[in-house]
């Protein structure tokens, strides 16, 4: 995941420094065998279960970076997102550059399961609405709604030091295919990703890449 990862950022051409964050000398041997930098380890205490990333990225933007003047953007892209592409990354980019907001996030538009049919179910299996007037509306009737994948997230270099996070009030959102931006969390999605890897590969344009 981290090779695919470091990959299309080099391939992009966007990127000064391409640096994983990383507490785990392995990881960092995986990423330095695969052109990624590892300038320092992350610290301890930014690699707990509870830190949001951003606030490892924001620390590490501002230990490669101290004076603020190397750095004009910011982009973190999760290594478990592995199968966006150099291309997502200059097309996002792009619509970054054009809004001239301070942070853009990575979205995929839901598909079949339709969010807004959304339940909760107790402990004796009964059903209770998210939304209950959208309920009984037509699913073509009802506004796309977006989740938030891992894949592509942009910020300008003073706002994330200054905030240590994306998710800023005029954040736009920029949209990825769901096979690029699956994002893996459990055997499943690996598989799911797996399989898609494989028919890109399969494709003559993936054919062509090899």
């Amino acid at each position: 995941m981290i090779a695919h990862t470091i990959e299309a950022a080099r391939e992009s051409g966007l990127f000064d420094c391409v640096m994983v964050s990383t507490d785990c000398d392995e990881i960092a041997e995986i990423a330095q065998k695969f052109g990624g930098e590892i300038p320092f380890l992350r610290d301890r205490s930014l690699a707990d279960d509870l830190t949001p990333v951003s606030e490892a990225t924001a620390d590490a933007l501002s230990r490669l970076d101290p004076g603020g003047e190397r750095f004009s953007f910011v982009a973190q892209l999760m290594a478990n997102c592995p199968l966006r592409s150099a291309d997502d990354l200059r097309d996002s980019f792009r619509q970054f550059e054009q809004a001239k907001v301070e942070s853009q996030i990575s979205v995929v538009r839901y598909g079949w399961q339709n969010p807004w049919w959304a339940m909760r179910r107790n402990e004796k299996n009964e059903l209770q609405p998210l939304f209950r007037e959208q309920m009984t509306a037509r699913s073509q009737d009802l506004q796309e709604l977006y989740c938030p994948t891992g894949a592509i997230w942009w910020a300008q270099a003073e706002s994330l030091r200054r905030t240590k996070t994306f998710h800023l009030e005029n954040r736009t959102g920029w949209e990825i295919s769901w096979q690029h931006g699956i994002d893996i969390d459990t055997p499943d999605d690996w598989a799911m990703a797996e399989a898609l890897l494989q028919i890109a590969q399969a494709s003559p344009e993936g054919r062509q890449q090899k």
